[in-house]
């Protein structure tokens, strides 16, 4: 077991990294919320067993316990399933000694932390991550949001859990596709804070790709660590230092926009708008072809997509672009990398390099 600690005065919270310890979950709610007395698991069709599992450890831990379950996929992220977590928290008789308690991936964590933030202007949250994904990424930072027909996380709010507890053995039986996926989120990091990592998994691809448990320990509790650090320093993106985590996803969330939240999984579109970003950065002169060839071989290497979907027009990914939350004032602004280990945020970048690199696919 390692525990990585998320350091924001009284928001602090424990990332409990675990080989596999099922009944672990309900004294570790019990431990981070010493006064709940409720709590509803939320879960996927997915994660129901999982979710089943976590819900009989809170009621051996002496919580009063309720369930609910969305569709599996991202188009859940949205006001309908929202509405009926309130309704199943309303049935609950939720006040705010309740704790929501997040067993899926990132739809349900970002689903179910947005219900946390705003029902009753703030419950508890505990994140349960299943998925590759969100045990790297998206369970540890506070981002809670749905999705607008019109753009991706449009809605949302900031709201630290009280824990994670990551499980490595839900990684099991987690299927293939969305376990590659989340590697994205994982390359991610190497190339934004830590040229070290990226090298290692570089010659570690093998044996993240066959989730070896000394790999996987490895990646989960180094992509925790370095979010961490980012979010204790900017920890609702203030200083623009947090901006740097969105490397690729100005790119990513117009692919899932214009694809209808399903076409890819997140990570595959990350993984695309990292190639993107890449090559857009080496038209602007800030790194060279060397940098770009070991991304795009790195990202092969873990049997990830690099090239743009060729079905949706440039014009629509522009559009979308243009709404991206770090623009401003329509002008698209990217996080592209200076080096391996390091990247910045670029302001007017010019729109026919853009419309290139999209175009080139």
């Amino acid at each position: 077991m390692n525990t990585v600690r998320v350091n924001l005065g009284s928001r602090s919270y424990d990332i409990v990294i675990t080989p596999g310890d099922p009944a672990g979950i309900g004294p570790f709610v019990r431990s981070a919320l010493r006064k709940a007395s409720t709590a509803l698991v939320v879960c996927d069709a997915n994660t129901q067993a999982h979710g089943r599992a976590v819900e009989a450890t809170l009621t051996a831990a002496g919580l009063r316990t309720g369930f609910a379950t969305v569709p599996a996929g991202e188009p859940s992220k949205c006001m309908e399933q929202l509405a009926k977590l309130y309704d199943a928290l309303y049935d609950l008789a939720a006040d705010r000694s309740t704790a929501v308690v997040a067993v899926g991936g990132g739809v349900i964590g970002d689903l179910a932390g947005f219900a946390a933030a705003s029902y009753n202007r703030g419950l508890p949250l505990v994140m349960v991550p299943t998925t590759s994904l969100s045990m790297v990424d998206s369970s540890v930072g506070g981002k809670t949001g749905i999705n607008h027909p019109k753009g991706k996380n449009l809605i949302g709010a900031f709201h630290q859990p009280a824990g994670v507890w990551i499980d490595l053995s839900y990684l099991d039986t987690l299927p293939e596709r969305e376990f590659l996926s989340g590697l994205a989120e994982v390359v991610k990091y190497g190339v934004i804070l830590d040229a070290e990592f990226f090298a290692y998994l570089e010659a570690n691809a093998a044996a993240v790709r066959a989730r070896t448990p000394q790999a996987l320990a490895h990646i989960v509790s180094r992509s925790c660590r370095l979010k961490a650090d980012v979010v204790e320093k900017d920890e609702h993106e203030t200083t623009g230092l947090r901006a740097i985590l969105n490397y690729g996803h100005t790119f990513a969330h117009a692919f899932e926009t214009c694809g209808g939240y399903g076409s890819l999984l997140h990570g595959e579109a990350v993984s695309i708008g990292m190639e993107c970003a890449a090559r857009l950065a080496q038209k602007m002169e800030l790194i060279g072809a060397d940098f770009v060839g070991r991304q795009t071989k790195l990202l092969q290497a873990l049997a990830l997509p690099i090239v743009p979907p060729a079905q949706w027009p440039t014009d629509e990914f522009i559009a979308v672009m243009r709404r991206d939350k770090k623009a401003v004032g329509g002008q698209m602004r990217f996080i592209l990398p200076t080096q391996l280990g390091a990247v910045k945020l670029f302001d007017n970048v010019p729109e026919p390099l853009v419309r290139d690199v999209l175009e080139s696919r």
